[in-house]
């Protein structure tokens, strides 16, 4: 891996949406540095996610110490650690090995230019990122749903479906790009076509608000989904757990 910085299509979107979510956290913020871009979010364990900026043997293991420490100090036990690469495929060998990290994931970064035939449906419901993110778990009802935050840029979005919000996600947009993040769908009503109406509804209302193009990731999981909405592969981040690693255990990058 060649020592630059490396940056995937929709970075950039994400970033800004982590900045955006930080601005209504307690005691979150996100930091650009040298060698990774750390989001904290001490009230949002999802979140809490470093992003190398430049891949190369020797960087990630003083880095990954370094970000520990930081993390640490926000009273953050556990954390991912995304190594950014350019395999389009989720079955693939790793282009990287780290040790003294716990391989978590891998997530595929996918993008599409947002075109004039996307629909919007019913049933789809602008509201808070908290109630779209709670409506991807569980079914919430109409009347506990909550409204927008009207922060720049920011939203987001639930199906309501017989009196209860059962699918969500949140939006972002930065410049002319869609960033699609959170997208769940309750266990029971899965298989119904409702994240994939959610999706599009939202893609079509970026394009109307200005947006181009859009970029999200995936797991093996959500692939068919974005798929049929135009979505091609253009990277993906290769995730590594920190989970109370301790500063005194070795972390090396292999190859």
């Amino acid at each position: 891996m060649s020592d630059r910085e490396s940056v995937l299509p929709g970075q950039d979107t994400l970033i800004a949406c982590w900045t955006a979510l930080a601005n209504a956290s307690p005691g979150a913020t996100v930091t650009v540095f040298p060698e990774s871009i750390a989001a904290v979010f001490p009230a949002w364990a999802p979140l809490n996610n470093a992003i190398m900026r430049r891949v190369a043997p020797g960087r990630a293991s003083d880095e990954a110490t370094r970000l520990a420490r930081i993390y640490g100090a926000a009273g953050i036990d556990t954390w991912a650690l995304w190594l950014p690469t350019t395999v389009t495929t989720l079955d693939s060998n790793d282009e990287l090995a780290l040790t003294g990290l716990e391989r978590d994931t891998t997530t595929l970064v996918m993008t599409t230019e947002l075109r004039s035939s996307l629909r919007q449906h019913d049933g789809v419901v602008r509201t808070s990122v908290a109630s779209a993110v709670l409506a991807g778990d569980a079914a919430v009802a109409v009347a506990d749903v909550e409204v927008s935050e009207g922060a720049p840029g920011l939203s987001g979005w639930v199906f309501v479906d017989e009196g209860f919000a059962v699918a969500g996600l949140w939006a972002f947009r930065h410049g002319y790009d869609c960033g699609i993040y959170g997208v769940g769908t309750v266990p029971e009503r899965r298989r119904r076509g409702l994240a994939r109406a959610l999706v599009e509804h939202v893609l079509a209302d970026a394009a109307q608000q200005g947006a181009h193009t859009a970029s999200l990731q995936s797991t093996a999981m959500g692939l068919p989904l974005y798929e049929s909405l135009g979505f091609i592969p253009v990277g993906r981040y290769e995730e590594w757990l920190w989970a109370s690693a301790g500063l005194d255990q070795e972390v090396r990058i292999a190859e």
